[in-house]
């Protein structure tokens, strides 16, 4: 699956799939391999109980609510500066 069909599964943009996927990278949450590079594909493989399995997906669900925020606040930030420097240049030109 492309980030671009996560992005229209899960109904959120493009950019936020990507800022997601690289927090979880950094946490150690994905990896990003050739898993086909392995003659051993087992140490890849993590096997969790059901419960285990359950209360990561549960953190899982928590750590991305909390970067998509991280997400949106920062592109609101990025818009605020962009609309404050579009008003300087406006004053700047009457």
């Amino acid at each position: 699956m492309s980030q671009r069909d996560l992005a229209r599964d899960l109904g959120i943009s493009l950019g936020g799939v990507n800022y997601c996927l690289k927090a979880l990278i950094n946490k150690g949450s994905i990896k990003v391999e050739n898993f086909r590079a392995s003659d051993k594909k087992i140490r890849y493989a993590y096997i969790l109980t059901p419960e285990g399995l359950a209360e990561k997906g549960r953190m899982t669900a928590r750590f991305l609510k909390r970067k998509m925020r991280e997400y949106e606040a920062l592109k609101a930030e990025i818009e605020g500066l962009q609309d404050e420097v579009y008003i300087e240049n406006s004053d700047k030109n009457r």
